[in-house]
């Protein structure tokens, strides 16, 4: 019950926004006579009137105008700049309006000698310096922060994670149903990144938000007359975990891999996505305790109300996205 008033305040707290948005990507690519081509790619899906621009060093200049096209789930900007015959190095790239980024902004630099240098815009205000070489460290935890970023504003994923709270009730249970999703979207989570499977990210989406609704009909049962679900949520949180993996990878495909060092990456931005859940299911339990005296008074009705806005959410959810598979 205390666990159940917990997720309907989170469901008062939480937007409409069925997933968390993709980072921002900017590539900039040297050449040696001092110009260089400017990628600016944004997700679709962002809030109304978000107009998140990079701020480029003031000695670059625009010398061809913007073509803006679709790319993927995003929308990708680009141009050609004029820097002078200087490279980029130690120069400060920032962003203006980053509140219209929640997830951030990834920065890929290829220096006119074909080093790659990357990174994540961080900071107040977010600014990303170019460094003269690679940084392998740098990278993992940039892409750790991202996970976490990522996780933490997913409000779809975090959903079904606090309806596995609810239905593994015990803590020998929560542990290994937790344990169990998180090896299964590791699973897929690596094997799309590799690109050993590539499956479309719309439907993907649309598959995710049936999952949250089909955790919601399972909470609604009688639990006095536990399904094979209720009786061994770990098999559902590992089946479910291979689904929602897919989802975290197409964040990743659209931040970019670098492509030397896709495994450090990788591990960094699962690593992230684990710590970001571990601090969540933490957080709700703490929360249930501490609204345990106050649960004891509500009515016995009560706690199905926070289960019914879960499975209407998430059919809402549902509808949008699969709507948008006919747009």
């Amino acid at each position: 019950m205390r666990l159940a008033l917990v997720l309907a305040v989170l469901l008062v707290a939480t937007p409409l926004a069925a997933h968390p948005l993709a980072p921002a990507l900017l590539e900039i690519r040297e050449h040696a006579g001092g110009g260089a081509d400017v990628t600016w790619k944004l997700p679709r899906a962002r809030p109304p009137g978000a107009a998140a621009t990079p701020v480029l060093p003031e000695r670059c200049h625009a010398v061809t105008p913007e073509e803006a096209a679709v790319d993927g789930t995003g929308v990708a900007t680009r141009w050609r700049i004029d820097c002078g015959q200087a490279s980029l190095v130690g120069e400060r790239i920032g962003i203006e309006h980053p509140e219209a980024l929640p997830s951030g902004a990834v920065v890929r630099v290829v220096l006119a000698d074909g080093r790659v240098v990357e990174g994540i815009m961080g900071g107040d205000p977010p600014v990303f310096v170019v460094p003269a070489a690679p940084r392998p460290w740098g990278v993992f935890v940039a892409y750790v922060r991202l996970g976490v970023g990522h996780i933490l504003a997913g409000p779809d994923h975090l959903l079904f994670v606090f309806g596995l709270v609810l239905l593994a009730a015990t803590t020998r249970r929560l542990l290994a149903t937790v344990t169990a999703f998180t090896v299964g979207h590791s699973v897929t989570l690596a094997a799309a990144a590799l690109g050993l499977v590539e499956v479309p990210v719309a439907p993907i989406e649309v598959a995710i938000a049936a999952s949250v609704f089909v955790l919601a009909v399972e909470l609604a049962r009688d639990p006095a007359r536990p399904s094979a679900i209720r009786r061994r949520p770990w098999a559902m949180a590992f089946a479910f975990g291979l689904l929602h993996g897919l989802g975290f990878a197409s964040a990743l495909a659209e931040a970019g891999l670098p492509r030397g060092e896709i495994p450090l990456a990788l591990l960094g931005f699962n690593l992230g996505i684990e710590a970001g859940q571990v601090v969540f299911v933490g957080a709700v339990v703490a929360a249930g305790a501490s609204l345990r005296p106050l649960t004891r008074r509500l009515p016995l009705w009560g706690r199905w109300v926070p289960v019914y806005a879960m499975g209407s959410l998430a059919a809402f959810w549902w509808l949008e996205r699969a709507a948008a598979l006919f747009r």
